[in-house]
C-alpha cells in the first residue's frame, strides 16, 4: 500500500461497497451484520446496501449527521453508547435539611419582619 492516508478518524467519509470489501479483505476482518469494526471506527453499511458510512464517537458520515449538527446520529448512539451517569437513590425529599434560625434559636421558613 502506499503512504496514502485511506480513513480519517476525524473526519470519517463515506465508503464505496467494494472499497470496504478490498480494506476487510487486506486487514483480515469479517463484515459482520454489515459493520467492519476498525476500533475507534466503525464502517457501517447503508440500508441501500450502496456505501459504508464511517462512524466514530464524535463524527458520522451518514446524511442525517450533516443534517443535524451537533447532534448524534443512529449509528454514533448505537455504536458509541455514552455512558449513563448514576443518579443518587435517596427517596427523601430534595429540600435542603439546613434552614432559616428564627429569633428563638428555633428553625423557621425564613427571616421574618417584626
Amino acid at each position: 500500500m502506499s503512504g496514502k492516508t485511506l480513513i480519517q478518524l476525524e473526519n470519517p467519509t463515506t465508503q464505496r461497497t467494494d472499497a470496504v470489501e478490498v480494506l476487510a479483505a487486506f486487514l483480515h476482518k469479517p463484515i459482520e451484520g454489515g459493520v467492519l469494526d476498525l476500533g475507534s471506527l466503525k464502517l457501517v453499511k447503508s440500508n441501500k446496501g450502496d456505501a459504508f458510512y464511517g462512524v466514530t464517537a464524535k463524527k458520522c458520515s451518514c446524511p442525517s449527521a450533516s443534517y443535524r449538527p451537533g447532534a448524534s446520529c443512529k449509528h454514533q448512539r448505537k455504536y458509541f453508547p455514552v455512558a449513563k451517569v448514576e443518579q443518587p437513590t435517596e427517596t427523601g425529599s430534595i429540600r435542603p435539611a439546613a434552614g432559616w434560625i428564627g429569633p428563638d434559636g428555633q428553625r423557621a421558613n425564613g427571616p421574618v419582619e417584626a
